[in-house]
């Protein structure tokens, strides 16, 4: 399995976010507009960071905001927000985070396999500073594609 669609509605570039939680909440609001998530699910990402602290924040500069398969996710669906000012996750080592990905995914089974993809996407070190840097919609999926 390769990575969800990533129609033009679900990357919001150079956005400027109030804290994690605004970013977060974009993220899922980028996956609603995609037709992926209800819009309780930004809610629930946020909800899962607030009780397990920011394990998203998977790499320098990066973090991907997801829930667990449920109600509320509609369809799988990735979304990508560059931030114009990064923010803090409270990572020890992460922060701060210039590019937040939103992962809706229907089941378990998908789940993983969607995060080893995510995965080998950034084994590029460069991913994400020019994701970060990103100017187009075009751009950031040539990017998700491993074409950078």
């Amino acid at each position: 399995m390769g990575l969800p669609p990533l129609p033009d509605e679900a990357i919001q570039l150079n956005v400027t976010v109030d804290g994690w939680r605004d970013a977060v909440r974009l993220a899922g609001d980028a996956l609603h507009r995609s037709g992926a998530a209800l819009p309780t699910y930004a809610e629930e990402m946020v909800r899962m960071i607030e009780e397990h602290g920011p394990y998203v924040v998977i790499a320098p500069g990066l973090a991907l905001a997801h829930a667990r398969p449920g109600p509320e996710v509609l369809g799988d669906g990735l979304a990508v927000v560059t931030l114009a000012t990064p923010v803090d996750f409270g990572h020890p080592h992460n922060d701060p985070v210039s590019v937040v990905l939103g992962l809706a995914i229907k089941d378990v089974a998908n789940h993983l396999a969607t995060i080893a993809a995510l995965a080998n996407v950034f084994n590029d070190s460069a991913a994400i500073p020019e994701l970060a840097a990103a100017t187009s919609t075009d751009e950031v999926r040539r990017i998700m594609e491993g074409q950078s």
